[in-house]
């Protein structure tokens, strides 16, 4: 069974229910029929005539509060809540949805910011980042061409913390999506010093802090990718690797890095790609790209739903 068929199937196990707060995209409200009729999730294409007006005013000013002191001013917050999108997440982080899904009509700095102030960041991480699940056919490597990529869209160029604070939430969707062992690699033009540079130093150093975050973890550091995913291969360049040549979970050095990798995986061989997936928050939220299909909105649910259970 291929990954997409077993994420589908683990999101039928308890079925959790997700907002979809772009009703008006067709895309969108074409994949909410098939997530209900597959029963992947309890799914609410949220629409404007579903708003509440009190608790839309109640949102409104707890907003407001809690942001006045960045100089947000009052109309600006009720112009931010004319949207579904902000209004959605103020209902996930009450609880009333298990995790939140868009983006197919809303920039990633859109739903980074309204998730971020809305469903708020989990206090272990301090950030947001995101991930893929790329699924590669035909692939030897990986979890049998199963991959998590991080981080593809948002963090700009991480410094030392947040690369292992992107590792360690990556590496636990891996874990609570996939049932997985993540085996990380930080990725690198270099494999263990063959290049003195501050980049690579950079690396060294958030491997160093993913060890005293989750001391067990198999991860390794800083790598080619011939080395992190090819046994062969490490075994020249690296033969004393904790991975071997094996990981699954790859963490690129910045966010150029990461998008062209993810866009030429997908390009070239075909791969289905998962995502972005937000890491970081307090509950599930997916950013779906602009660009997508009816099956990644699908897909991104399952997941969601899988995150939430």
């Amino acid at each position: 069974m291929d990954t997409i068929k077993k994420i589908h199937e683990k999101a039928r196990e308890k079925i959790k229910s997700i907002v979809l707060p772009e009703y008006n995209d067709k895309r969108v409200a074409q994949a909410a029929k098939i997530i209900e009729g597959e029963g992947l999730a309890k799914v609410t294409l949220f629409s404007k005539d579903m708003v509440i007006a009190s608790e839309k005013e109640r949102y409104i000013q707890e907003f407001f509060e809690t942001y006045k002191a960045k100089d947000i001013d009052l109309d600006t917050v009720r112009k931010l809540f004319e949207d579904t999108l902000y209004y959605t997440a103020m209902m996930t982080k009450e609880g009333k949805f298990d995790g939140l899904v868009a983006g197919a009509a809303h920039t990633t700095a859109d739903m980074v910011r309204s998730t971020m102030r809305c469903i708020g960041i989990d206090e272990r991480l301090t950030l947001i980042s995101s991930c893929f699940i790329m699924q590669v056919p035909n692939c030897p490597y990986g979890e049998d061409g199963t991959f998590v990529f991080a981080d593809c869209g948002v963090i700009p160029d991480p410094n030392s913390r947040q690369l292992s604070c992107i590792a360690l939430s990556a590496a636990e969707l891996a874990k609570k999506v996939l049932d997985l062992t993540p085996r990380v690699a930080f990725l690198s033009y270099s494999t263990h010093g063959s290049a003195k540079t501050k980049s690579a130093d950079k690396i060294v150093e958030a491997l160093a802090m993913l060890k005293k975050l989750a001391p067990d973890m198999l991860a390794d550091g800083e790598m080619q990718v011939d080395a992190a995913i090819d046994p062969e291969v490490a075994a020249i360049k690296s033969p004393d690797s904790q991975i071997a040549g094996r990981a699954n979970v790859l963490i690129f050095p910045n966010l150029e890095a990461g998008n062209i990798g993810y866009k030429l995986t997908q390009r070239l061989s075909g791969a289905r790609a998962v995502g972005p997936l937000l890491l970081g928050l307090n509950k599930p939220a997916s950013d779906l790209s602009r660009g997508c299909t009816v099956e990644d909105v699908v897909d991104c649910v399952a997941v969601s739903a899988i995150r939430a259970q």
